[in-house]
């Protein structure tokens, strides 16, 4: 069964310095029909202004990743990392105990562009830590890039959670394909382009439900970056 979410049906805030997008529930956006699937709790879309950002704030017993589409952002935390995330870049930052952390736009007239993810953890009061890898588009193309996982499998960034993460930049003729094991569910989030999950048409925006299907097909996909979660079932 697939279950789209279109882009024009997410919660919607626009505070002049920053244009975000949710997925699920978030902030003072509230759909009790729209809190998460399964450890998946947050995808926000946020446009962030040129030398604007998040002041620091804290956060605990999250899993949260950050996926830059255009422009660099500018991390700092409480447990001393200080970066730069630029597309192809994920980061990953486990909240645990608890951190306080700042994001801004690395430009000063630039629009930062970017997903931000938050997994649920499959346990609390982790040691707060943090991870940064680049994977090249040439990695993505036409094939399904483990980005994140629950042991840094094939040199993805490691979450606290039985969820993998994976990224594929699709165009054309291309088409992958990803088995689901019975007792897991998926979820894609299309960031840019349009591609078919299945036979169901998705563009930029939009995100799907898939639970108990044996298989996902991606293909007749138009200039798209996709990400997609495979996860435990429970959560």
């Amino acid at each position: 069964m697939i279950t789209p979410r279109r882009a024009t049906d997410r919660g919607h805030a626009n505070h002049g310095w920053l244009d975000s997008h949710h997925t699920f529930s978030f902030a003072d956006y509230y759909d009790p029909r729209e809190t998460g699937f399964g450890p998946l709790r947050v995808i926000n879309e946020d446009r962030v202004q040129g030398g604007k950002g998040f002041g620091s704030h804290p956060h605990r017993d999250m899993e949260i990743i950050s996926y830059v589409l255009e422009g660099a952002l500018e991390h700092k935390d409480s447990i001393g990392t200080g970066s730069v995330i630029r597309p192809g870049d994920v980061q990953r930052m486990s909240a645990g105990t608890g951190v306080l952390h700042s994001e801004y736009n690395a430009s000063p007239d630039s629009i930062v562009h970017f997903l931000q993810i938050w997994i649920q953890p499959d346990r609390r009061g982790v040691a707060p830590s943090y991870e940064q890898k680049h994977f090249p588009v040439e990695q993505k193309r036409g094939r399904l890039r483990l980005v994140a996982s629950p042991d840094g499998a094939d040199g993805s960034v490691s979450i606290h959670q039985d969820a993998r993460v994976y990224a594929t930049v699709l165009d054309g003729a291309d088409e992958v394909v990803h088995p689901l094991a019975s007792g897991r569910r998926a979820y894609v989030h299309v960031a840019r382009g349009s591609v078919e999950v299945n036979g169901q048409h998705l563009t930029a925006g939009d995100g799907a439900r898939i639970e108990s299907e044996p298989e996902l097909r991606l293909g007749h996909a138009q200039q798209a970056e996709v990400l997609l979660f495979d996860m435990v079932q429970a959560g």
